[in-house]
């Protein structure tokens, strides 16, 4: 683990020291890079770790018998354990390996909605969600006929707390809720909104995409039933991540997907399942991908999750005040607190066209609806210029996005 990784937490946090961790800007000099809310970049001891796992230990885990099954297994079941004291889990057994966020929430929505929701039942969302919590919980409600509702935002930009609380009824049986908002960095209630749900005995899922790599998250503490996040956002590797469940709820969970290691016997008759996780683990799973994730986990541990969210959080305000300062640059809103995420629009200025002129300065932004089409239309928008935040960045990126756009403004003027 780098200096600036095994220092960090007791000596404050130095984004300089950290990005030299990463070895993409070495290999990128110059680049300013403020996507992280699409995929973050991987500091060296991940990439080392994949690298280390594949030349020495490598081998398909679990029934193997000779020494490098067995090892590559303990590593596997070790990244369980490491997930699990990341996240606060009661039990290793509560976390579910899956390629990402999108299919967690796809895993909850064909394994615990296929199962126990059915006409004249309710699931409640936002307006903030990202697609991967709108879209698979259509296609059920389609197949099933239960109804989903939709919370508003206010004028603010944040969840209307009372309209929200008012749409969870008797026939609500699950709120499923982004703890940030990736289109535009709205930090939402959650612990609020998990205890409305649960007074009118509704489940709580929470999309963490965004919220876990940028602050301390405590299921336990939430009282969340399902918890979800992707791996490649947490500096991880792509193609993995983390399902959190009750383990009262995963038990009673039929398997989503068929296939080996999730097996207890098979006959042409009948087949019999294991216990969680593996029964929702078919096939041979990302080993690589998981053993990289702990090295993320222990990286971010490392930093101190409590300095991450307090240098994100300097980083936002610092930002919002440049570039609200900035004529002709319009924030778009966020709600009572904005957290890691800038969205904004430049008068005159498609956000394509802006964010392919930021990228001829070096600055490496998002543009687009961001997977939130609905908000997008909401907010009347088609689609806007994001810029997200990630450990290595500093003031000095912020100024370097600002001056990109004022040339951007100038092109445009002519």
């Amino acid at each position: 683990m780098s200096v600036a990784a095994k220092s960090g937490a007791r000596a404050g946090f130095d984004p300089r020291a950290v990005k030299r961790d990463f070895p993409i800007f070495t290999n990128n000099p110059g680049v300013v890079f403020l996507d992280s809310a699409a995929s973050a970049q991987k500091p060296a001891s991940v990439i080392d770790r994949v690298s280390d796992f594949y030349r020495h230990d490598y081998a398909n885990v679990h029934r193997g018998v000779y020494r490098l099954s067995v090892k590559s297994s303990e590593l596997y079941e070790n990244a369980r354990d490491r997930a699990a004291k990341f996240l606060n889990a009661a039990d290793p057994s509560e976390i579910i390996f899956v390629r990402g966020a999108t299919e967690g929430i796809n895993l909850v929505v064909y394994s615990w909605g296929a199962a126990n929701l059915k006409a004249g039942d309710e699931v409640l969302i936002t307006e903030l969600e990202h697609h991967a919590n709108i879209v698979p919980w259509q296609i059920l409600r389609d197949r099933i006929g239960f109804t989903l509702k939709v919370a508003p935002i206010d004028a603010t930009g944040g969840i209307d707390m009372a309209v929200l609380e008012s749409l969870i009824g008797p026939k609500t049986k699950m709120v499923a809720v982004t703890q940030l908002a990736n289109a535009t960095g709205a930090l939402v209630p959650v612990e609020a909104i998990i205890r409305l749900a649960h007074a009118k005995g509704a489940l709580a899922l929470i999309d963490g995409c965004q919220a876990a790599p940028r602050m301390m998250v405590d299921v336990q503490a939430l009282d969340c039933d399902f918890y979800v996040f992707s791996g490649h956002k947490m500096y991880g590797p792509t193609g993995i991540g983390v399902l959190y469940g009750k383990r009262a709820l995963l038990q009673e969970m039929p398997p989503w997907q068929g296939g080996g290691d999730m097996i207890l016997n098979v006959t042409f008759e009948k087949t019999t399942f294991q216990e969680p996780p593996a029964r929702f683990e078919a096939g041979t799973p990302d080993i690589s991908g998981a053993i990289g994730l702990a090295t993320a986990l222990d990286y971010i541990d490392a930093l101190g999750r409590d300095a991450i969210a307090a240098h994100e959080a300097e980083l936002t305000e610092y930002g919002i005040g440049v570039l609200s300062r900035m004529p002709g640059v319009k924030l778009v809103p966020a709600g009572q607190r904005r957290f890691g995420i800038l969205s904004f629009g430049v008068d005159g200025v498609h956000p394509h066209d802006l964010a392919t002129i930021l990228d001829q300065h070096s600055v490496a932004v998002r543009a687009g609806h961001h997977c939130a089409q609905p908000l997008m239309d909401k907010l009347n928008l088609a689609a806007t210029t994001r810029a997200s935040f990630g450990v290595y960045n500093d003031e000095r990126d912020i100024d370097s996005l600002a001056a990109a756009i004022k040339a951007a403004q100038v092109m445009f003027a002519d």
